[in-house]
């Protein structure tokens, strides 16, 4: 589960932020100023929404600071449409600025993408032992290699990259299957599921992988 690190003065919209990400399978940090906001970077969260006006600083100076110890994606988040905030928020690092007020299914939108962008630019994958190497395509449990057909190894790296998040049958046809998925059912989703669990899961009994969550679909880890 990936965790989002909030830096919101407004107490309303860092809550309403809190419960829409946590609904997305997020964990959530939040800080209501600029001292909060370094204090929660010993948490390690995985990606900043950042508030530009704070009562005791503002978000870009912020962004700067913590960017002198560690590397994080960030999302400004501003009331003032103004083409000089996001010149310096874009200076800063930022990696995407939203304009309040925002839908949120668009911001949700957003982080996602912001994430998948991230993942990418890694070139691996670690849980529990599994270990994903994007650049060679293949897959190792506890050093030992895995062999796995080319449908095999597309919806292992989809489920991966989605950690933590409920994804359907159709979320899944579509991502994995592509346009294909308009002429393959339901059951080709579990079939393969199952197959991909006998070669990755230690005990198929208990999964720690890919697990199924009744009348929803499917979860990568925890």
């Amino acid at each position: 589960m990936e965790i989002i690190g909030i830096i919101e003065d407004d107490e309303l919209l860092n809550q309403a932020l809190q419960i829409a990400l946590k609904k997305e399978g997020f964990h959530t940090l939040s800080a209501f100023n600029y001292k909060e906001g370094i204090k929660l970077m010993k948490q390690s969260p995985q990606l900043l929404l950042v508030d530009i006006n704070l009562p005791d600083g503002d978000g870009i100076s912020l962004c700067r600071e913590i960017r002198k110890y560690q590397e994080i994606p960030a999302i400004f988040l501003t009331g003032r449409d103004e083409e000089e905030d996001m010149i310096n928020a874009f200076t800063a690092g930022a990696d995407d600025y939203v304009v309040k007020p925002f839908p949120m299914r668009v911001l949700i939108k957003r982080i996602q993408a912001v994430l998948y962008r991230c993942r990418e630019e890694k070139d691996e994958f670690v849980y529990r032992g599994l270990n994903i190497q994007f650049s060679h395509k293949k897959v190792f449990y506890q050093d030992q290699e895995i062999k796995l057909t080319a449908k095999e190894y597309k919806l292992l790296l989809y489920l991966a990259r989605n950690k933590g998040q409920i994804l359907s049958s159709d979320q899944i046809l579509a991502q994995v299957w592509d346009l294909d998925g308009d002429f393959v059912c339901a059951n080709t989703v579990s079939v393969t599921i199952n197959r991909l669990r006998k070669k990755i899961e230690p005990n198929g009994e208990q999964p720690v992988f890919i697990k199924n969550v009744f009348g929803q679909g499917y979860r990568f880890g925890e």
